[in-house]
């Protein structure tokens, strides 16, 4: 993530609709390389410093539990995982509020660019889950920076009206 604070509104998300369900896609660039990112988004004791404690098998075909930072609790099933480049995640696998999360990473200079886009839940919540994708990514740069997280839910806050404008686009 840039140089710049928790406290911007600078916005790294998009949101779009696909089959008739929402999509949220956060891309940003973090001063780490890619198989340190790659790390802090598979490990449990880093995944548990930014955005989820996590249990269970993580491996390729493996199911797992999550308890998110913000407040989303069940469980998911690793589906690809093409170290140190791709990821995906079902989430609430075989269930009707089943989403997929998806990660790609990439060398970018000195640098490594994540994308990761969550898509499969209903337009309604596409907003909501924009704003705290934000918030969890910038946790993530806070995480790498060894920082602290910040407070996911009044970032979350501060974020939403951001994107129940740009999900106004979707209707």
């Amino acid at each position: 993530m840039s140089d710049e604070t928790r406290t911007n509104h600078r916005t790294i998300g998009s949101l779009r609709t696909a089959d008739g369900t929402g999509v949220v896609r956060m891309e940003d660039r973090y001063a780490t390389d890619v198989e340190d990112l790659w790390t802090a988004l598979t490990e449990p004791d880093r995944l548990s410093r930014w955005i989820a404690e996590v249990t269970g098998d993580l491996r390729l075909g493996g199911t797992f539990h999550a308890r998110f930072t913000s407040s989303w609790d069940g469980p998911g099933r690793v589906d690809v995982c093409e170290r140190p480049h791709h990821l995906v995640l079902s989430m609430c696998p075989g269930e009707p509020e089943e989403t997929v999360i998806e990660a790609w990473l990439s060398a970018d200079g000195d640098h490594t660019r994540l994308v990761v886009e969550e898509r499969g839940f209903s337009l309604p919540e596409v907003a909501a889950h924009g704003a705290g994708w934000q918030a969890h990514v910038e946790d993530l740069a806070a995480h790498l920076a060894d920082r602290p997280a910040g407070d996911w839910r009044s970032r979350w806050a501060e974020l939403a009206p951001h994107y129940r404008r740009l999900a106004e686009d979707l209707s």
